[in-house]
């Protein structure tokens, strides 16, 4: 259920005189507080932005004596989201962030048929100092990793830090490092891969890599070492799409271990390996989920004013099938 209570915040600018021609976007996400750019371009295409009381565009270029109109809906946090005493893997927190270690197999917010058993619930158990600058189902909220990636992520306790950070994550300057295990061995050891990333039309949950469609994409890899039929790979997110990484490896025939959306858990079978057909099907028994992990993470401290990076351990079912792989 969803509480009845709705509220919303309404703010009014006038653009001044003298004032350069700007992107509507763009002014709005300098005016208002704790703003970044998509969720002002998101209130725009909704129709919450008024200049001289009609709707309008993003990349409208205002002029001095605009009248702005601004209408923010505050949703109120669903009901049936309840606080679970559910272990954490903080590997850092200060007055203003956490870094979790987020496992395989944890959601990271409610949404339907997932209100339970998720990174949230736990959140809201630890503390009550969760941002709220989010959707009220993501308090704290400000980057997400699939529910079967494994590793790192912030969860802010302000406003004002998740703003800052939010502009890092938009301005691609968060370093962000995966280690995968994919099929294969690479003909270049290192590379970046180009694809845009869009929305399956034959499957609405999936991503699909695409040439025109869609939005951009990139990817950084490197190969770390190298088994009979796999490679352990680091890899580095310039951009940050749904399913980004599982798609560009997926995209280049070097599917992620174990990965049972993206071709993963498919194999063909090499005439050179005796046994392989069972040696594969005993890892995949290793791992049910794709063999991704969110390892490092950099990121610019907005308030000590420093660049902090933490690590964190390949969890125990990838380390198992790394080990594997390397007595095989």
């Amino acid at each position: 259920m969803m509480s009845n209570l709705k509220t919303e915040k309404k703010l009014s600018f006038i653009v001044p005189p003298g004032k350069k021609k700007e992107r509507i976007d763009f002014f709005l996400t300098h005016s208002i507080e704790y703003a970044t750019r998509t969720k002002v371009q998101n209130l725009i295409e909704a129709g919450f932005v008024l200049v001289n009381g009609n709707p309008t565009k993003q990349n409208y270029k205002l002029r001095p004596g605009d009248e702005i109109d601004v209408t923010i809906p505050i949703k109120p946090r669903p009901e049936n989201i309840e606080p679970e005493d559910i272990p954490l893997n903080i590997i850092y927190e200060d007055e203003y962030f956490l870094i979790i270690n987020k496992p395989p197999g944890m959601v990271v917010h409610p949404a339907t048929g997932n209100y339970k058993g998720t990174l949230v619930n736990a959140l809201l158990n630890y503390t009550k100092n969760l941002s709220q600058l989010n959707e009220p189902e993501k308090p704290g909220i400000v980057h997400r990793i699939d529910k079967d990636t494994s590793g790192l992520l912030i969860v802010v306790k302000d406003e004002t830090t998740h703003s800052l950070l939010a502009k890092q994550f938009a301005q691609h300057t968060i370093e962000r490092e995966y280690w995968a295990v994919a099929w294969g061995l690479f003909k270049e050891k290192e590379g970046e891969i180009n694809f845009n990333i869009t929305r399956s039309k034959s499957d609405r949950k999936k991503f699909t890599s695409s040439l025109s469609e869609g939005k951009t994409a990139t990817t950084f890899y490197s190969v770390i070492e190298e088994f009979e039929f796999s490679s352990l790979v680091k890899l580095n997110l310039k951009t940050g799409r749904t399913h980004q990484i599982r798609v560009h490896l997926s995209a280049i025939n070097h599917p992620i271990f174990g990965d049972p959306v993206y071709g993963g858990r498919n194999f063909v079978f090499i005439l050179n390996q005796p046994n392989f057909k069972s040696k594969v099907e005993n890892l995949l028994k290793i791992i049910p989920r794709q063999a991704l992990h969110a390892k490092t993470l950099g990121i610019f401290h907005p308030h000590k004013r420093e660049i902090l990076r933490f690590d964190s351990q390949l969890p125990d079912d990838m380390q198992m099938l790394i080990n594997k792989l390397r007595t095989e």
